[in-house]
């Protein structure tokens, strides 16, 4: 049986739209909203700064603590592209409900302008391709419903992600729970 809080989750791939459809669906809902990327950086400072001063595991420490304090509120929450590969908050995320948005390479490429702001892309394009082949089956293993944001407004997503909510969160088939290969 899944926790009440949070209501939702956001996962995917860097520049899906998260942190933009989280803020929508929590003012829709009335409810607060948590960016765990902006926790970071409201805490230990910029999120380029940390990858270079300090490196990627000090990177995954402070978002695991992120993910592990957001999930105990009642929130819609969005979490930083890599957040789920963190096999705890894999674990936590399991009894949650969770949302996986999508994008496609030809509609990424315009969001990712400046991979300078995400240390991983630096490569650009052919970085953001390496991550999500790496994650999409823990994506798709801890989703409960997948929306593609390439193609339609941002709004309606949102929109029906509440409608999703306040339904219930009825399941969609999909793999939720299964092991990621």
């Amino acid at each position: 049986m899944k926790s009440t809080p949070p209501k939702v989750v956001l996962i995917g791939a860097p520049a899906s739209g998260k942190s933009k459809i989280a803020k929508m669906v929590a003012a829709e809902l009335g409810c607060k909203r948590i960016d765990t990327d902006k926790v970071i950086v409201a805490e230990h400072g910029e999120i380029v700064d940390i990858f270079r001063d300090l490196g990627e595991p000090a990177f995954r420490a402070f978002e695991r603590a992120a993910v592990k304090d957001a999930l105990t509120h009642d929130a819609v929450i969005s979490l930083g592209g890599g957040a789920v590969v963190d096999v705890d908050s894999q674990r936590q995320l399991a009894e949650v409900h969770c949302v996986l948005l999508t994008v496609s390479e030809d509609v990424v490429a315009a969001r990712i302008t400046d991979p300078h702001k995400r240390p991983l892309l630096k490569d650009g394009l052919a970085a953001w391709i390496a991550l999500v082949a790496q994650r999409d089956p823990i994506y798709r293993s801890l989703a409960d419903r997948t929306f593609d944001t390439s193609h339609r407004p941002l709004e309606d997503i949102a929109r029906e992600i509440c409608g999703w909510i306040r339904a219930g969160y009825p399941e969609e088939s999909g793999t939720k729970g299964e092991t990621p290969q």
